[in-house]
């Protein structure tokens, strides 16, 4: 009972068997892909956002942390703040040519859209 994480557990069903162990399913990380192959789609967006401008990365095949990573250097170099998650990155702003510049460089395949 060392790792009571009740809210882990939630929708459970309840157990009588005294030896009983919960384990958790572990998800396979992805594997990222090299930047050569990836696709990238770099467009502008601005749905439920009033009316904000936001530059949406879309198309990245690889894990969180890789993400994280290329995230944090395209917010880096285009001084401004976004976001990261579900295999998109949000930046705030209209950086599409700047972006698809930068993504070039590091060797992915972007492409500008719309």
């Amino acid at each position: 009972m060392a790792n009571n994480d009740w809210k882990s557990r939630l929708g459970v069903v309840y157990s009588t068997n005294p030896d009983f162990g919960y384990r958790q399913e572990q998800g396979q990380e992805q594997t990222t892909l090299p930047p050569a192959q990836q696709k990238l789609a770099v467009t502008i967006d601005r749905r439920h956002r009033a009316g904000k401008q936001v530059t949406l990365i879309s198309g990245f095949a690889g894990s969180d942390d890789d993400l994280q990573t290329l995230a944090k250097m395209l917010k880096t170099q285009c001084g401004a703040g976004g976001t990261a998650k579900d295999g998109e990155i949000l930046l705030q702003g209209d950086f599409r040519e700047r972006i698809v510049a930068l993504l070039n460089a590091a060797g992915y395949k972007a492409k500008r859209g719309n």
